[in-house]
């Protein structure tokens, strides 16, 4: 009787190793850090391969495109996000972009303000202190408040380098995050900014620029003018991880591109 107890009790154990060994999960991580412009994108994109990879952990870290390029160079992450194209400099540390998407970047004013359009040349003298007040930029009369985002920024770098207004701007406020930009302008009547258009909210108002509206179709075919792309940063010297791969494989494959159109971005592919 023992000893027909003892094979059933064995039995059982083998069954249930057996069948754990048969829901053995991939498990991995994959850690992303950088542009917070990019947080829709990625994050979509993160959310996608966690549902479709069982036990993965997809992590991001919202910190700024400069700090993200300088994590992946120091092997704080597997991924970094910059919304800029790398530098010759951080090329040379060796370090290689792919670009994930182009994204416009929004010139954003408070509902309440009349403007709608501005030339890509009224903006760039608005930034540089030379027009102050709005009833010269076709608006009300009112002191003009800059607000921008930190040194660092891609969003930053990215709309100085197209205004041509590097080292220039007559910043009021400058902010660590596109949500932060956001808030500011919708609770200013006279503040102007600019942002990822994925993230422009309907407590802002995106004014066209040279008369072309900020979409997915005008970023697509090159018509709005304040673009730029979103970028993936690797290292040259450092292999991915087997999930870390697999992740890029994905964002940077066509069947990424729904899910990269949905957060609002043009798709590279």
């Amino acid at each position: 009787m023992k000893k027909m107890a003892c094979v059933l009790i064995l039995t059982v154990m083998t069954a249930g190793v057996l069948a754990g060994c048969g829901q053995k999960k991939e498990g991995g991580t994959v850690s992303t850090d950088g542009s917070t412009s990019m947080e829709k994108v990625i994050g979509a994109l993160g959310e996608a391969f966690e549902q479709d990879n069982e036990g993965v952990t997809f992590t991001y870290n919202p910190t700024g495109s400069g700090t993200g390029i300088q994590a992946v160079s120091e092997d704080r992450c597997d991924i970094g996000l910059s919304s800029r194209s790398l530098k010759d400099e951080e090329k040379a540390q060796g370090l290689t972009e792919t670009v994930l998407a182009y994204d416009g970047i929004a010139v954003i004013v408070n509902p309440e303000n009349p403007v709608s359009d501005l030339s890509l040349e009224t903006i760039a003298g608005i930034y540089k202190g030379e027009i102050t007040n709005w009833k010269d930029a076709g608006g009300e009369n009112g002191e003009i408040v800059l607000i921008g985002r930190e040194a660092g920024s891609g969003t930053r770098d990215g709309f100085e380098s197209i205004t041509k207004t590097e080292d220039a701007c007559k910043y009021r406020q400058e902010l660590t995050s596109t949500g932060d930009v956001i808030t500011t302008v919708a609770g200013n009547p006279n503040a102007i900014g600019y942002a990822s258009l994925a993230s422009v909210a309907e407590n802002v108002k995106a004014v066209s620029v040279n008369g072309v509206a900020p979409s997915e179709e005008t970023v697509k075919d090159g018509s709005y003018v304040v673009q730029r792309p979103f970028v993936l940063v690797t290292k040259d010297d450092k292999k991915l991880s087997e999930t870390a791969r697999k992740f890029f494989d994905y964002v940077t494959s066509s069947d990424a591109a729904d899910t990269i159109s949905g957060a609002g971005v043009v798709p590279v592919k």
